[in-house]
């Protein structure tokens, strides 16, 4: 029996394996490697360091030293505060994803991971799904902390507990936004600076700190058009009363969008930075 000629290509198993792998199986193994991220943190909780002194830094700070100066008095400005805070560090949050993913990346960890017979999107399906962690820490502690001052829940339990699912959502899908940016550029040190010229226009220019109506005119017109201040006034409408429906409507709607337009790019720059 004569051998293969040299020109004839060689199969390894990775590669059949990566051949056969289908939308199922990839979804699979985002799954695990999120579980992995996960089991990661849960071993090293210092690593939420970060996002249990950001929510806490931005309560004490704007509750005390604005809320008098804005409401009259800290506590009235409490009940309305809370809920956009929640909506506000969860974008914050959302930075780390770029910055960790572009760190793995530069390590050479994504490059062991390219050598798996796993799905090529897996690895980073997977560590955006793994930090909802830190979106659950960041929004417990600020509420728990809300509470110890004196935040109270005017609706019911399962409004408040969808309040807090939805403002997950928005984090995750910020988090392709963090991506994108963590892909585009060359360090991790940069991904901050990029995301917060991003986040701040969204955040400060919505009705999170006061009301558009007390803005200039043509930054009310950015407040209103803002999908944050959906978000913020469906959160406000779930856990302290107001109209829900409409807000929640195009909240619903900025997700789809986002996730649209953010994902598919977001995808594509991290395909080809680990080619």
């Amino acid at each position: 029996m004569s051998a293969p000629p040299l020109s004839a290509p060689v199969s390894t198993p990775t590669a059949e394996a990566k051949l056969r792998i289908g939308a199922v199986e990839g979804v699979a193994h985002s799954l695990t490697l999120a579980k992995r991220n996960l089991r990661y943190v849960l071993r090293t909780p210092t690593t939420l360091i970060d996002t249990v002194i950001q929510p806490v830094l931005f309560l004490l700070v704007f509750v005390f030293l604005f809320g008098g100066a804005i409401s009259g008095g800290w506590q009235d400005y409490l009940q309305t505060l809370v809920p956009g805070l929640m909506v506000q560090i969860t974008m914050y949050a959302s930075m780390g994803t770029g910055m960790a993913l572009n760190t793995d990346i530069s390590k050479g960890v994504f490059d062991r991971f390219r050598s798996l017979p796993i799905a090529r999107a897996a690895p980073l399906v997977g560590a955006v799904l793994g930090d909802v962690i830190r979106y659950v820490v960041a929004v417990v502690v600020l509420l728990l902390l809300a509470v110890a001052l004196g935040f109270r829940i005017q609706t019911d339990p399962l409004s408040a507990l969808l309040a807090c699912v939805l403002v997950v959502v928005f984090g995750l899908t910020l988090c392709w936004m963090s991506v994108l940016v963590g892909m585009l550029v060359a360090s991790p040190q940069a991904v901050p600076g990029l995301a917060t010229a991003i986040i701040l226009p969204l955040t400060f220019g919505s009705n999170i700190f006061v009301a558009p109506e007390t803005m200039p005119r043509w930054l009310e017109v950015w407040a209103a058009i803002n999908p944050v201040s959906y978000f913020v006034d469906t959160v406000r409408g779930l856990m302290i009363g107001g109209p829900v429906a409409e807000p929640l409507a195009v909240s619903a709607f900025a997700v789809v969008a986002c996730h649209a337009v953010l994902l598919p790019l977001a995808i594509s720059a991290y395909l080809r930075k680990v080619r």
